[in-house]
Formats: structure tokens, C-alpha cells, sequence
């Protein structure tokens, strides 16, 4: 995500002729662009997206599971 927002910062200052990136090859400007790409490519082909997905899930169950057992009044175990 941030490649893709210093690719969108880049294009709009050199399209503007703003500071430093006015002189700058477009090659250069739309690099980020490209890097985006193979980040995306390869934690969607090494699974570390849906690996995230799964803790950001697992994370939210067991916040659930606290929650229930407190308003329960049962201790919830330490993992």
C-alpha cells in the first residue's frame, strides 16, 4: 500500500513539475508502480496474505471467546 501511494505522490509531482521529481525519468516516477505489482505477486503466490487473513480472524475469536467468558464470569486461559 505504500509503494502504491509514493507511486500516486510521485506521478502527480512530476506531472506538476513539483521539487526534485520534476526532473526525474517517468521510469523512475512509475517504479513504485511496478514494485507494487511484485510485492501483491508474491505474497499472494508464498501465502503470506491469507496467512495474515487467518491471524487477523484467529485474533478476533479468541477476543470473542475473552469477551463471552468474562461476561460469564469464567477466567479465560493464557495461550
Amino acid at each position: 500500500m505504500y509503494l502504491l501511494l509514493a507511486g500516486i505522490v510521485l506521478v502527480i509531482w512530476n506531472f506538476n513539475r513539483i521539487g526534485l521529481v520534476a526532473d526525474m525519468s517517468w521510469w523512475w516516477v512509475l517504479s513504485p508502480f511496478a514494485l507494487a505489482v511484485a510485492w501483491w505477486t508474491w505474497a499472494d503466490m508464498s501465502g503470506y496474505t491469507k496467512r495474515k487473513e487467518m491471524e487477523k480472524m484467529d485474533q478476533k475469536k479468541q477476543e470473542r471467546i475473552d469477551k463471552h467468558r468474562a461476561a460469564l464470569g469464567i477466567r479465560s486461559r493464557k495461550r
